[in-house]
């Protein structure tokens, strides 16, 4: 009862350790949503409207890597971006960029799948209205892109709700630096573990309040969507 007390206390008071926390922790999450939209949007499009050989193998691989675990994306951004990696002259390591970085890994395939299977579904509608039409290749997609936008911004909330809840990634290739790689739910573990259980508890009000906001606007953008599809 004390440690929820002195946990919404610090909420209330603008502790500046807590909130430089939260600050960093959209930061990263919202950068990561975003260099996975322009990769993963495009790309499940393209699946969805072309053909060629190997592609169920690639749509296979992309619904698999939905369930990538955490610390596997993490060793492997570690390891391309440490000193002896490949990518290790850069000095990404242990910085808000490696924490972006291994996020958008894990939420790309996120967003491609359910980029894809939604464009799959209009295309099948419009297939031939656009082959009538004589519309090209390019335009297809963009018209098809902006036709889901409705359900391609709920799969992108999808997206940072699982980055934003994600702990193994970011502490392996973030290193947990305190003011400078903490995010919410590393900074949760650590302080769970130090017995800073009001600190604790006041980043775990704070991240569930943004879950529940982001499936808010999640559940809001879809209703948007079917009323003027209605």
């Amino acid at each position: 009862m004390l440690e929820s007390a002195s946990a919404f206390h610090l909420i209330l008071s603008g502790d500046p350790t807590l909130f430089a926390i939260v600050r960093l922790s959209l930061a990263v999450s919202l950068s990561a949503v975003l260099l996975a939209a322009l990769v993963g949007l495009p790309l499940g499009g393209l699946l969805a409207l072309t053909r060629f050989p190997g592609r169920d193998a690639v749509v296979v691989l992309i619904n698999a890597f939905m369930g990538l675990p955490p610390v596997v994306v993490g060793l492997t951004v570690f390891l391309l971006l440490s000193r002896s990696g490949p990518l290790g002259s850069f000095g990404l390591l242990f910085t808000p960029t490696a924490m972006v970085i291994a996020q958008a890994v894990l939420i790309t395939p996120i967003i491609a799948a359910l980029t894809r299977q939604t464009v799959e579904d209009l295309w099948s509608e419009y297939r031939d209205e656009m082959n009538a039409m004589g519309v090209g290749p390019a335009q297809r997609l963009a018209t098809l892109l902006y036709d889901a936008r409705f359900s391609l911004v709920t799969a992108m909330l999808a997206g940072f709700g699982r980055a934003a809840a994600e702990v193994g990634a970011v502490m392996i290739v973030g290193g947990n630096i305190e003011g400078f790689t903490r995010t919410m739910t590393t900074a949760i573990a650590l302080e769970t573990s130090k017995g800073d259980l009001p600190l604790a508890m006041g980043l775990g009000a704070i991240l569930l309040t943004l879950i529940l906001l982001i499936n808010s606007a999640a559940w809001g953008v879809r209703a948007i969507g079917e009323r003027q599809a209605g």
